[in-house]
């Protein structure tokens, strides 16, 4: 092994062409990716995404639904509004679905079509039967989803059907909302479990027929639901796990383009956002999330993660307005009542708060040292410290220095909070505490300390 040569250089590089900091890191790729398919050598080129309409599809009102207690109509149609604001003009979250079977349901798809928004777009979700399909007839829907269960654990154990009657149950339902001239918008539910030769693609295939002389706005759209979140985007994996295979065959097989394929995940197997990534990259252009990865059982792909992965393969903002991502997160946990944790990703509490001093030393030195991305300008989120017995007096320094609002040379120095740092070690040494110090204590001490300063900074703080 031959030693490399050590670059000693004046400057640091920083490598900002994959973390310029204003934005998420960016995702960038080498060279095309391989797999093997029936034998034979088939190449994905990851960089397609940058060219793509890539998007978001946003399944909050439906599957999100089934984990919590339900929403109320006001607070469906203000999330609606602000998921507009979320995605921008230019409709990066392009669809939200709605279930149609209660009168609520109901009455908040009026209620949201009547904010004359442009995106999101209303769709539903009905079962693939004729009955079900009534309720979208009467909503005057453009489109909607259909449950079409394909791996015989649902159609042989859960439906009692062959798969025979199965397809021909999903084809009459599908017949039915084209002669209405609604866009049918198929869910492959346990795709990832389910016989891909013997039923997905035979039925994928006829699906494509029925709609191959429709105009543009009728053609059939495939959703791959990963029901129970089996799905590995790993190159080669063997079927019907692995999802490059599977977009594949939709594509090659099927004859169904990347505009009309969409990836549904859940969070089983820790994979669900990798996942939609995945499936992003191997040529789906469309990920269906929940916010804060709220869904049945483990969660759907997180929206606000799928966001943030976007902006990394696109390099480009997008008309995405972050910073709503915040004003989202307060209001599920001050009007909804719904738990976030702490460490959640992007929306937490204490997402970027560190606790350990050699961290916060690092902060005050370079806040870019130990924060992800200017959370401070994208998600108006500036990184924090949480005080503890391991905060150190770098720790205390960037708190009260970042409450009193000073900046540069009238930043305090380490000597001048030493104090409170002793006040804080005394708390943990002497009085035997446990919990970390909370943001109301440390304000006391900073008011003990430095009453001028705390005085002045009253009204920034107002």
């Amino acid at each position: 092994m031959s030693l490399n040569p050590l670059k000693d250089v004046p400057e640091p590089n920083l490598i900002k062409d994959i973390f310029p900091y204003s934005l998420p890191p960016i995702i960038r790729f080498e060279g095309k990716i391989k797999e093997i398919i029936d034998g034979r050598e088939v190449e994905f080129d990851p960089e397609s995404v940058i060219e793509r309409d890539i998007h978001i599809t946003d399944t909050t009102f439906r599957d999100g639904q089934q984990s919590r207690p339900p929403y109320s109509k006001d607070q469906m149609t203000r999330i609606f509004e602000m998921l507009s604001r979320l995605g921008g003009k230019k409709g990066v979250i392009r669809q939200t679905e709605f279930f149609l079977y209660t009168q609520n349901d109901r009455e908040t798809v009026d209620a949201c079509r009547n904010l004359g928004l442009k995106y999101p777009e209303v769709t539903g979700w009905i079962r693939a039967n004729i009955g079900d399909f009534r309720l979208v007839k009467e909503m005057g829907l453009k489109e909607t989803g259909m449950l079409t269960s394909c791996s015989d654990y649902h159609i042989f154990y859960k439906q009692k059907q062959t798969r025979r009657e199965a397809m021909d149950q999903y084809l009459q339902v599908v017949e039915a909302a084209l002669e209405e001239g609604i866009r049918p918008r198929c869910h492959l539910e346990d795709v990832t479990r389910a016989d891909l030769k013997g039923f997905v693609v035979p039925f994928v295939q006829r699906l494509e027929k029925l709609t191959e002389n429709q105009p543009d706005h009728l053609k059939v759209k495939i959703r791959l639901c990963d029901t129970m979140g089996f799905g590995i985007s790993f190159p080669n994996t063997a079927e019907p796990r692995s999802i490059p295979k599977l977009i594949w065959r939709m594509k090659e097989e099927c004859g169904i383009t990347e505009d009309r394929l969409e990836w549904h995940g859940h969070n089983d197997f820790h994979k669900v956002h990798i996942n939609g990534a995945g499936a992003w990259i191997f040529g789906v252009n469309a990920v269906n999330t929940t916010l804060f990865g709220f869904g049945e059982r483990t969660g759907n792909p997180p929206l606000e993660g799928a966001l943030v992965e976007l902006i990394s393969l696109k390099e480009d903002l997008m008309g995405i307005d972050l910073k709503m991502v915040t004003e989202i997160a307060e209001y599920y946990q001050k009007e909804i009542g719904a738990a976030i944790p702490s460490n959640y990703p992007f929306a937490g509490r204490d997402f970027n708060t560190t606790r350990a001093g050699i961290h916060a030393g690092g902060l005050r030195r370079n806040e870019e040292i130990y924060n992800i991305f200017d959370t401070a300008k994208l998600l108006d989120r500036p990184p924090r410290v949480a005080i503890t017995d391991k905060s150190g007096t770098d720790g205390v320094a960037m708190w009260v220095n970042d409450f009193l609002g000073l900046e540069g040379e009238k930043r305090l120095t380490l000597m001048k909070v030493a104090k409170i740092q002793r006040w804080v070690m005394d708390q943990y040494e002497k009085e035997g505490r446990l919990t970390a110090i909370s943001d109301r204590e440390i304000e006391e001490q900073v008011k003990l300390h430095f009453p001028d300063l705390y005085e002045r900074s009253k009204n920034r703080r107002k």
